[in-house]
């Protein structure tokens, strides 16, 4: 059975990244784990757990790791892998020791080998997962926002959308916190040339819509911000999926999810999608930062150059 967190996370604030798993002084706290200083090697730790499921399209896998002393309590976390080809070996239900090597604001497992196969032969997937890519015509999703007002996607044309998928609870900094950080930003940034403040839209989605109703998407929102300023959500939006749409929403965006023990493992996907309502660019993981969007703004609104 996989592990639970010991306490209920809730981190929307942000933060600096200088540890693999500090939270805010808002959140409750994960198990305590050593800090790396500045310019220090990396840590490495030895790991024995099991996978609870794997993302190949994102490089990651959720594992269900036993103790690591000096490290973390037990508990499902996602990982990636160098080199990525080790993913390839794994399934579901496989036993795994690994060294789990930590830096300053990110974390993955190197040398990993299969101690025992899963008894039940992965089973194969009824149809493939939708990839976005750019040209793609973007399907016009319905929203519930903070205001708790219905909004769609394509009520966007015209201005230089931009899409992460996150939910509020999530307690893994490599994840929705780190993404609500870039996204924070980037409207900063925006907000701060007139040019592009009007050409623009940021929109957080959530895939938990049965926690995060516009109360609690509002309040993540200013959290995110760091204002309490209505004017926020004028050029950065949070909504939620209703869940009768989520399963064709998350197959378009190509987002994998699945709650465990109250916590939602996920991969990430963040897309931003030209004036004309098409997908200019897509990114599957987090291997992206506030500029590399920023100048996919501008390339998107200027496609000729």
């Amino acid at each position: 059975m996989p592990r639970k967190f010991k306490s209920a996370l809730s981190c929307p604030a942000l933060f600096s990244l200088c540890a693999l798993l500090t939270l805010s002084a808002a959140c409750s706290r994960a198990p305590s784990h050593p800090t790396a200083a500045a310019g220090s090697s990396a840590k490495r730790y030895s790991l024995k757990g099991k996978v609870v499921s794997i993302d190949k399209s994102a490089g990651t896998a959720n594992i269900d790791n036993e103790p690591i002393p000096g490290f973390m309590d037990p508990m499902v976390m996602p990982y990636t892998f160098k080199p990525p080809t080790q993913i390839d070996q794994l399934q579901p239900g496989d036993s795994i020791t690994a060294d789990v090597v930590v830096e300053p604001g990110k974390y993955w497992l190197e040398n990993v080998k299969v101690t025992a196969h899963s008894e039940t032969p992965a089973s194969k997937p009824t149809a493939a997962m939708h990839i976005p890519a750019p040209g793609d015509e973007v399907p016009d999703f319905q929203l519930i926002n903070q205001n708790g007002k219905r909004i769609s996607l394509h009520q966007y044309r015209g201005q230089t959308l931009l899409l992460t998928l996150i939910y509020t609870r999530c307690p893994f900094p490599d994840f929705c916190p780190r993404v609500s950080h870039e996204f924070s930003t980037i409207d900063h940034q925006v907000r701060a040339d007139p040019a592009r403040y009007g050409k623009t839209h940021l929109l957080s989605i959530s895939f938990d819509p049965a926690h995060d109703t516009p109360k609690v998407l509002r309040a993540y929102g200013f959290s995110c911000a760091g204002t309490k300023d209505p004017a926020l959500f004028t050029h950065w939006e949070f909504s939620a999926i209703p869940a009768s749409e989520l399963p064709d929403f998350a197959n378009y965006f190509a987002l994998t999810y699945q709650e465990e023990g109250g916590l939602i493992t996920h991969s990430l996907s963040t897309a931003v999608i030209s004036p004309n309502g098409k997908i200019f660019k897509w990114y599957h993981g987090a291997d992206w930062q506030a500029f590399d969007l920023l100048e996919d703004i501008a390339a998107a609104a200027h496609p000729a150059s």
